[in-house]
């Protein structure tokens, strides 16, 4: 089973926290995850002194590393804290699709 970065939902009604967490891709949102990450807590003004997320970016770019996928939302929160994690992850993944499609050319040249 793969696994995916994603946010899980926590708190009480009207007022939503998120933890940035590994889980499962056939886990349920607010199911149980593997390893914390991060939170976010969307309620909490940005003009506040005190940031409204943290994350683990060592722990992400490990992760990401090992082939796990990151979610939408959570894409977005990481690229705000930690731009440098995903600019390599989205290298290694063009990276890998240009060997692949260099690979598809040489087979079909071979093939002809």
């Amino acid at each position: 089973m793969g696994l995916k970065i994603r946010l899980r939902k926590q708190g009480r009604l009207n007022r939503p926290f998120f933890r940035l967490v590994l889980m499962n891709t056939g886990t349920k949102r607010d199911g149980k995850y593997l390893e914390m990450l991060g939170w976010y807590n969307p309620i909490q003004s940005e003009e506040a002194e005190q940031e409204n997320f943290s994350i683990k970016p060592d722990r992400i770019d490990y992760w990401l590393g090992l082939g796990a996928e990151i979610s939408d939302n959570a894409r977005s929160l990481v690229k705000r804290a930690a731009p440098e994690v995903l600019r390599k992850y989205v290298e290694k993944t063009v990276n890998r699709k240009i060997t692949l499609a260099a690979k598809r050319r040489v087979r079909r040249k071979a093939v002809a």
